[in-house]
């Protein structure tokens, strides 16, 4: 029985490329190329949708960058094995948390200038003592505190993140995506650590209690260090999940 091959939409405001990479998902999805096997050649793909060269490239390129295929130099290209070490955790309930903007808010607990700490001075970058801005937070998710947000920001009201750290509703955009701060990049670290009695106190639950602590360290474009800071939150009221390999 000769093979049923699915055509591209010319008329979708989905690319040709693109969509030639969802078909191709598909099929590594429904088991037709597995691990190790090798994908139809450049030359093939092309007569089988009727595209150019480079169109099937920026396809095969899409797959490369999702991690499901890799190419050998004059060999072709080649399905994946699953990867543990690419997964990718995500920050879904965080995400969630600053979305529903009915059943969360935040609460500014204390917002001060003090001198860095050997800790804080090593992170921005600066002299242990120069002057920084402080910023404890409380968020809470239907009046009941969720989790405890500290931050530490270089004390220079002419960068636009400071101003824009001060605002509350920062935080809903550095996790929605629409926040106007002057922010390239940012590293995260997950801990495991216990609460202190400050910080069980402000979240309700007893000292010691085993908690996540999600410390960020933010860059401008300068590649320069701006805020460095911690979300902690009894383990209990977070979870980090990942989904590896291919999800229909």
């Amino acid at each position: 029985m000769a093979e049923t091959i699915q055509k591209i939409d010319r008329d979708s405001y989905e690319p040709a490329y693109a969509q030639i990479a969802r078909l191709l998902t598909q099929e590594i999805s429904s088991g037709k190329f597995r691990p190790g096997d090798q994908l139809p050649s450049e030359a093939t793909i092309c007569g089988r949708y009727g595209v150019s060269p480079m169109t099937v490239r920026r396809a095969v390129n899409m797959l490369i960058d999702q991690g499901l295929v890799a190419t050998r130099q004059g060999k072709g290209t080649f399905v994946k094995g699953l990867e543990l070490g690419r997964s990718t955790f995500a920050l879904d309930e965080l995400q969630s948390l600053f979305r529903d903007k009915e059943t969360s808010r935040v609460r500014l607990i204390r917002s001060r200038i003090v001198p860095a700490s050997e800790e804080i001075a090593r992170s921005l970058d600066i002299t242990a003592n120069d002057r920084v801005i402080y910023i404890r937070r409380l968020l809470l998710k239907n009046d009941e505190p969720f989790l405890c947000h500290d931050a530490h920001l270089i004390y220079d009201p002419t960068r636009p993140i400071v101003e824009a750290e001060m605002d509350l509703t920062s935080l809903h955009g550095l996790f929605s995506g629409t926040g106007e701060t002057d922010i390239k990049k940012g590293l995260l670290l997950i801990r495991s650590t216990l609460l202190s009695a400050e910080e069980a106190a402000l979240l309700r639950v007893a000292p010691s209690t085993p908690a996540f602590r999600l410390e960020h360290t933010f860059f401008d474009f300068n590649d320069r260090p701006v805020s460095f800071g911690y979300f902690i939150c009894p383990s209990e009221r977070l979870s980090f999940s990942a989904k590896v390999g291919i999800w229909d």
